[in-house]
């Protein structure tokens, strides 16, 4: 189990790209062609970024189209992690 807890992308969008540059909620959510309360939930660790959210997300920060999918991804596995515990060590490989 991880030392400590995963950070949400929603949490690193916020804080390592929208508010370096400005950008507000309602700013992205209009430049990205989507609702407003999506971008609110997703800063705040309230709801994961999909594949079609970070396409959007990507294109508009010049990313690679999979940068937020990943991130999502590493995101949901660690939590996976953290939540099994223990439980993940004691399955036996059967290969």
């Amino acid at each position: 189990m991880p030392d400590f807890m995963p950070t949400h992308p929603g949490v690193i969008l916020l804080t390592e790209f929208m508010e370096p540059l400005g950008v507000t909620q309602y700013r992205l959510a209009k430049a990205i062609d989507v609702p407003l309360p999506r971008i609110h939930e997703i800063v705040h660790g309230r709801r994961a970024i999909t594949a079609d959210t970070g396409l959007r997300l990507s294109r508009a920060f010049g990313l690679s189209d999979m940068f937020w999918i990943n991130m999502q991804a590493r995101y949901d596995a660690d939590m996976a992690r953290v939540g099994l515990g223990d439980q993940l060590s004691q399955i036996e490989s059967i290969a």
